[in-house]
């Protein structure tokens, strides 16, 4: 299944799919509130306010599966992640990233991989997956990698290109 073909819900609860992006560039993160990685929020949110009018969208996904950091509710994932770093990009229900239980849209994430040539299970939260206009995955950042850091910004340009 193509990957904009997936079908998603908002942090509200709407349905969705990443079809509601076509032709946007998006930077796919699986995020959490109580992680020592937490403040990339704010290089995330740098990065939706420079390029947003290229067509490019950062899309967090909150995610509970490491160490329980991202235990709140939709609402209170709103809450703090609006109240706390400004975040206007879309956010996403929470979901597995991992396991058995992963969610499609990380089936297909998770099968491309990053620099180093591995694919497979993501490392922690805020693991960052460049998306191309036409739905195909283009490049994966690990968790440690800042949101601005040289290698994402030069990838994101690319494909704005």
């Amino acid at each position: 299944m193509a990957i904009q073909n997936i079908p998603l819900r908002t942090l509200a609860g709407e349905p969705t799919s990443l079809a509601e992006y076509a032709g946007q560039t998006l930077l796919v993160v699986n995020v959490a509130s109580k992680c020592g990685l937490t403040p990339q929020y704010e290089g995330l949110e740098r990065l939706q306010k420079k390029y947003a009018d290229k067509d490019f969208t950062v899309l967090g996904f909150p995610c509970n599966q490491f160490y329980g950091q991202e235990p709140g509710s939709a609402e209170e994932i709103q809450e703090f992640c609006s109240a706390t770093y400004g975040v206007t990009f879309p956010l996403f229900e929470k979901i597995e990233v991992n396991g058995e239980n992963r969610h499609p849209v990380y089936a297909e994430l998770t099968a491309v991989p990053d620099a180093e040539g591995e694919a497979g299970d993501v490392q922690w939260n805020f693991e960052k997956f460049l998306v191309a206009k036409d739905g195909s995955v283009v490049a994966r950042f690990r968790p440690r990698t800042e949101p601005e850091a040289p290698e994402v910004v030069t990838a994101i340009e690319a494909q704005l290109a």
